[in-house]
């Protein structure tokens, strides 16, 4: 089996799917691997430490594709890049098939085995594969170094002769990891953080790291589903939970959030009302900005000020860190990949809830549990 390792998309991903170490580990098993010329450039990885770890060099994406059994990818394929896929070629990548559904419709027309990253459950036996928590991780960190490079105050308490500096206070919204990981940088930079989650399970681990949980007395049914994934709340009670966040908003000096639901538009929990409330000179940084934002005023892909308040969307915040980012996917794409292939051969076994879960197109048809309606 030859493993190919495509170029992203330019500037608007620096991420690659493979790093060297990564590179060696696969090699030493028994696969080939084909990197694309220039595909780890941005991650601060040149050909040549491909080629150590034992790679080869394709010269452009089409000398990839026809070399290639299995595509390895961050993101995805541009739908008018399916039909240059081979028949029977795999695909591993976080395809978002909730969200393109006429590339999964594409991918299956094509014949290709697709499995989608974001797909994977979240169960133990997971946990090294899951690429939304290691991203999420990388999101949450810089996420705060924003923040504290935007906000005109420091973010410790100082002593000093000319007199005593109050900390900066964070309230973060959402304690999956990428606000856990938003709260322990915080805490470590000197702020005083609180946070709030629908999910009172996560109480414990928001106070292992130093931080307040804001207790709000919201009437919320099990905040998560049967996949580990955040529930999404009735109407009732996401007017609820407005009106009782706006309360700590109104006294932050940075807010992070942090809210998805898979496939869906992402929850607003900041209104207008809450920002024109905060103190000028304060900060949003919103990582739901992709899915248009858990703030209203957020403008995604842009660095706004409204009422004195700057809203930060930028979006695909790992690709900011492309190095660091790349090799933690490098070791979930690893761990996936010892899981399907077994002698140098794609070997799917369906009664495996991974393999279930993960894969969306197989036989040319579409098989995804989340898009056909079968039970997960």
């Amino acid at each position: 089996m030859v493993i190919g390792v495509p170029s992203e998309h330019g500037q608007i991903e620096r991420r690659v799917a493979l790093t060297p170490d990564a590179v060696a580990r696969l090699t030493a098993s028994g696969v080939d691997v084909l990197v694309q010329s220039g595909a780890g450039d941005a991650a601060a990885l040149p050909n040549e430490a491909y080629i150590e770890a034992g790679a080869s060099i394709a010269s452009d994406g089409k000398a990839l594709l026809a070399g290639a059994d299995l595509l390895v990818m961050v993101t995805r394929p541009r739908e008018e890049e399916v039909p240059a896929l081979r028949g029977g070629t795999a695909l591993v990548g976080m395809l978002q098939p909730l969200i393109h559904g006429e590339l999964v419709e594409r991918l299956a027309a094509a014949q290709v085995t697709a499995f989608s990253l974001d797909a994977i459950p979240r169960i133990t036996r997971s946990q090294s594969m899951d690429t939304l928590s290691s991203q999420a991780t990388v999101s949450g960190y810089k996420a705060v170094l924003i923040a504290a490079d935007h906000l005109p105050k420091f973010f410790p308490m100082l002593m000093t002769a000319a007199g005593t500096v109050a900390p900066a206070k964070v309230f973060v919204l959402g304690a999956g990891v990428a606000g856990l990981q938003a709260i322990a940088t915080a805490r470590r930079l000197g702020a005083v953080v609180s946070a709030f989650d629908t999910r009172p399970v996560v109480r414990e681990q928001v106070e292992s790291l130093g931080a307040a949980f804001v207790e709000l007395a919201l009437e919320v049914e099990e905040g998560e589903d049967a996949r580990g994934y955040a529930r999404e709340l009735s109407e009732a009670q996401y007017v609820q939970q407005q009106e009782l966040v706006a309360r700590t908003v109104a006294d932050s000096d940075v807010v992070i959030t942090t809210a998805l639901i898979p496939g869906r538009p992402a929850p607003r929990l900041v209104t207008e009302e809450g920002v024109a409330a905060m103190r000028p000179g304060s900060v949003i940084v919103d990582l739901a900005a992709e899915t248009g934002g858990n703030c209203e005023l957020t403008e995604p892909g842009k660095v706004v000020v409204r009422h004195g308040v700057t809203i930060v969307g930028t979006l695909n915040l790992p690709s900011t860190m492309p190095l660091h980012a790349s090799q933690m996917y490098a070791r979930n794409i690893t761990n996936l990949l010892a899981l399907v292939i077994k002698d140098g051969r794609l070997e799917l076994d369906f009664d495996d809830e991974i393999i279930a879960d993960a894969c969306i197109t197989h036989d040319g048809r579409i098989v995804s549990k989340l898009l056909t309606g079968a039970p997960a």
